[in-house]
């Protein structure tokens, strides 16, 4: 292994469920296990694919609920069994990160971290790779978070933006101002306007030091939880420290609790094709359309007639689906479950989960 390759690691965090993919996102089949555009490659695959190029195998990490050991190991069979953390509950992304971050550090006190989610999309890879060994290799050096922004192409109202400073920057690397969560369309049509502000992608790169002292300073809750097992990790007594003390973490995303928080965060703007595959609605803009607009994603056997701006995702290959006179909605289908909506209301579907649970129970989720 060459040395400079050594101290670089990688975290897949794989543990969501992925509800707003539902009915074909499942909590026992997520969508990171799922290949949508029928490559033959999920979505977790493709992460690691990627990953695998630049970031030694040992030293490729993914960070899943204990639900999803399985599919992990069924998914990822080259990756070793001790390289899949286990959250035994759901805290979001903070907590996620620190427990990686802890172990990581117990394996190699100078690690150098890229932490990515595993449900991106990425077009122009050989750009990304090189941004992503630019991104270690500063933070080698440089006592920073760094997260990855993107230049907007459009004001898009569904993705977080990072507003850069004008001070403060190294070469490449900006100071960021500010973090925002997703605006409304006014607001989004200003932050596109502007040029100082960037998609916040989710991916980030630090040194293991960095981001463990940035949690002693902004939640210091979890610090000091984790603190407790500082000799236990990479220990056989590291399964059940986590077991008894991770559930008793804060529930919060590393963007609130540490990001906007911290006075060392640098951006790196890229362009690599990136697309965060979140709602049905990013799967539409990123598939290919017939002529009248209408996305067939899994393979379906569909016959259109009068409709347009439809996506139509039916699960069962042998399945036939005739539509007539139906626009801009999504069809959906999925062992137990067909979902039809109008494609603007998706951000309701966590809503027809929670009616459908309270009705039924939990025999469709």
């Amino acid at each position: 292994m060459k040395d400079n390759m050594k101290d670089n690691y990688c975290v897949i965090m794989g543990g969501g469920i992925g509800s707003r993919f539902w009915p074909f996102s499942r909590v026992n089949y997520p969508k990171q296990f799922l290949d949508f555009f029928g490559t033959g490659r999920s979505l977790l695959q493709q992460t690691f694919d990627r990953f695998a190029g630049i970031i030694p195998l040992e030293n490729i990490f993914v960070v899943t609920n204990a639900l999803y050991f399985s599919l992990v190991k069924e998914q990822l069979p080259c990756i070793r069994e001790e390289n899949i953390l286990l959250e035994p509950s759901r805290r979001n992304t903070a907590p996620c990160i620190a427990y990686a971050s802890y172990h990581i550090r117990a394996c190699n006190p100078n690690a150098n971290i890229v932490m990515a989610p595993s449900d991106h999309l990425i077009l122009k890879e050989d750009v990304f790779l090189q941004d992503i060994q630019k991104g270690l290799e500063f933070v080698k050096d440089n006592n920073a978070l760094v997260t990855l922004g993107i230049k907007p192409s459009r004001p898009e109202t569904g993705y977080g933006y990072i507003q850069r400073s004008s001070l403060g920057g190294l070469g490449e690397f900006s100071k960021v101002k500010t973090f925002t969560e997703k605006p409304n369309q006014e607001l989004a049509q200003v932050f596109y306007e502007s040029g100082e502000f960037f998609w916040n992608s989710g991916l980030f790169v630090w040194n293991v030091n960095t981001i463990i002292e940035a949690f002693v300073k902004h939640l210091p809750d979890i610090s000091s939880r984790f603190d407790l097992g500082r000799e236990i990790f990479r220990t056989p007594g590291e399964k059940a420290f986590i077991e008894e003390h991770f559930p008793y973490c804060l529930s919060i995303s590393i963007d609130y609790g540490v990001m906007e928080k911290a006075d060392n965060v640098y951006m790196m703007c890229v362009d690599f094709g990136w697309a965060d595959l979140g709602t049905w609605g990013s799967l539409y803009d990123l598939a290919e359309k017939d002529e009248q607009g209408n996305v067939k994603l899994k393979k379906s056997h569909v016959i259109l007639y009068e409709s347009r701006g439809n996506i139509i995702a039916i699960d069962d290959p042998e399945r036939l689906v005739v539509i007539e006179g139906m626009d801009d909605h999504l069809i959906a289908e999925s062992g137990n479950v067909l979902l039809i909506c109008k494609k603007d209301n998706e951000q309701r579907i966590k809503q027809f989960i929670a009616d459908v649970q309270l009705k039924y129970g939990k025999e469709f989720n």
